[in-house]
């Protein structure tokens, strides 16, 4: 590796460390010739992740994921190639061949967290998490083993529904105070509310019964992706920065409403120490 990719990989990681430390250690239990590849890949989603909190109109957000989308599709301009991450994201997607058009994917539905409109129903909440989260954990396992990869999209693809709901409840009260929401209308209906009545936050009963049936959701999908038994082993810290989702999704169906008022992230020690476990087990 050169010089400048060294450098770029440093600045991923430096970035994780301060934007998403789940990933971050991750990387650190990954490979050392991978640790570069997915610190880019993490990088990236890190990025297009936080639009929403740094701009004021979705239509600038709607920009900014434009100029991601046209680097995938017509290669990488001297822009995207003189900037740390964009460097290291195209050189990890040209050494490991990368399905670009995954990225794209990821990119046209990260649209949705740019508008406070709520998902209809809950397929349309896993076709999401399956483009973003889902897709992240098998675009990482592609960079760690191909073959195994592909063995494990299954599980892939359920975990990532499961991180990616257990995330949504981690930025519960923060998105709520923006007249955001996760929960799709089919669960509020049942419980008997809409997005209004959620948001306001008045009825704690029916809002208890609607976020446990958003965290219950969350570990069905979490139970699938352990149903196909061990991951194997190559690919598996790809899955690591999805093993805190079972504590998050269990302590939210115990809380209930307070979700809205306490964080319910687990402690770091807690987090890094199932990373580990995980690891070993080649279970999340």
């Amino acid at each position: 590796m050169s010089a400048s990719a060294d450098a770029n990989s440093d600045i991923c990681l430096s970035t994780l460390r301060e934007t998403d430390r789940d990933r971050y250690l991750a990387c650190l239990l990954s490979p050392e010739d991978k640790r570069g590849a997915l610190a880019a890949l993490y990088a990236f989603n890190a990025e297009i992740a936080k639009i929403r909190d740094v701009i004021r109109q979705p239509l600038a957000g709607e920009i900014r994921l434009q100029w991601w989308r046209g680097q995938f599709e017509e290669g990488p301009n001297e822009e995207a190639e003189a900037n740390p991450v964009s460097a290291a994201l195209f050189a990890a997607v040209e050494k490991y061949r990368l399905p670009r058009q995954t990225f794209v994917d990821m990119l046209d539905a990260r649209i949705f967290d740019l508008y406070d409109d709520p998902f209809p129903d809950r397929n349309a909440l896993e076709g999401y998490a399956g483009e973003t989260a889902s897709a992240l954990i098998q675009l990482a396992g592609l960079v760690l083993s191909p073959a195994d990869a592909a063995a494990s999209a299954t599980a892939a693809g359920h975990a990532g529904v499961a991180h990616a709901i257990s995330g949504a409840l981690l930025l519960m009260p923060g998105h709520s105070a923006r007249g955001q929401l996760y929960i799709p209308l089919d669960i509020l209906s049942a419980v008997g509310l809409d997005r209004e009545k959620f948001l306001a936050g008045d009825d704690k009963v029916r809002i208890s019964a609607a976020i446990e049936a958003f965290a219950g959701l969350g570990l069905d999908h979490l139970k699938k992706a352990r149903a196909g038994g061990k991951i194997p082993a190559a690919v598996m810290p790809a899955f690591l920065p999805a093993t805190a989702a079972d504590a998050v999704l269990k302590k939210a169906q115990k809380l209930g409403a307070d979700v809205l008022q306490q964080s319910i992230l687990p402690l770091q020690w807690r987090r890094q120490l199932r990373m580990v476990t995980a690891l070993m087990r080649r279970s999340i």
